[in-house]
């Protein structure tokens, strides 16, 4: 971003259950980094796998952010309500040549991936890049990726060099079932938004260089004027529950409990590794953290 450019941050939840502690870190983090550079941190619930996500943990997640001091600028942006825009985007990309239908199952791509180790990435082959096999339906659309390489550097992580023909292939922008994948939405959102500093969970890390590559296809051929780098990007520790593995909805996390907002700051905060604050109320605790997480982002 050029210097000039207002500090734009934000929070992005599922709505797939209530907040855990684990997303109220990265609520808390992503919240005083605006808040130390004078910026905006907006809010934006992901309820694009609508199958999954319910008003009722839409209403919890509010709830539970305003009870901790975590008060958003604007209007809450909800993605089910942005269809048209999304669409727009993806036929932008077409017209470009830069996706194309794919006709693969999940089966034939794990099949094509069987040599590799267990836990490595599962690398799209390209089986339908240069045109769909005859008398198959296409099942998604993908994102043509460049021989380029992505080149990105995280604030805790440091720097990165992504082949993404390597790591992922060209990724999906379109499910079969017509709903949007993640790497699309996150990116037009947070264009649309002006976003310039993503503060998030170091679990979506990897993600990151596809989000780039989209985020740079969108902006090619426009007006250098209209041009937005990619955000700058800080990727927080996780919190990890008693058998190791990351605190979220799916291994069962518990919600933030409601009782004592301040404690439940301090349990986060101490999470970073940082002495707990003495306050009694959270307006208290985010005046008196603020200098300290300035210190410990630099």
């Amino acid at each position: 971003m050029p210097a000039q450019a207002p500090y734009i941050g934000r929070f992005a939840p599922s709505p797939t259950g209530p907040l855990h502690l684990g997303s109220l870190a990265t609520a808390l983090g992503s919240f005083l980094d605006a808040k130390v550079h004078g910026g905006k941190w907006l809010l934006r619930i992901e309820d694009i796998d609508e199958g999954r996500c319910d008003a009722a943990s839409v209403e919890h997640i509010l709830h539970t952010l305003k009870r901790h001091g975590l008060n958003w600028h604007g209007d809450l942006w909800v993605q089910s309500q942005r269809h048209s825009v999304y669409e727009t985007a993806l036929k932008c990309l077409s017209e470009r040549g830069l996706t194309y239908p794919c006709a693969c199952t999940r089966k034939e791509i794990e099949e094509a991936n069987s040599r590799r180790a267990l836990g490595e990435n599962r690398v799209y082959p390209g089986t339908c890049r240069h045109g769909m096999p005859a008398g198959r339906k296409a099942r998604a659309i993908r994102f043509r990726c460049s021989a380029e390489h992505v080149k990105w550097q995280d604030h805790r992580l440091g720097d990165f060099n992504d082949d993404l023909n390597r790591s992922s292939g060209d990724f999906v922008l379109k499910r079969g079932d017509g709903y949007w994948a993640y790497h699309l939405v996150v990116v037009v959102d947070d264009l649309a938004s002006k976003v310039t500093h993503i503060v998030r969970g170091e679990d979506l890390a990897d993600t990151t260089a596809r989000q780039i590559a989209v985020w740079k296809a969108l902006q090619s051929g426009l007006d250098a004027k209209a041009v937005f780098q990619p955000p700058a990007y800080w990727h927080l520790p996780v919190i990890l529950a008693e058998d190791g593995q990351k605190l979220s909805k799916q291994t069962g996390a518990q919600a933030v409990p409601e009782h004592d907002p301040v404690l439940n700051l301090n349990t986060v905060w101490q999470h970073f590794g940082l002495d707990k604050i003495k306050a009694t109320t959270t307006k208290q605790w985010l005046e008196l953290a603020s200098p300290v997480w300035a210190n410990y982002r630099a």
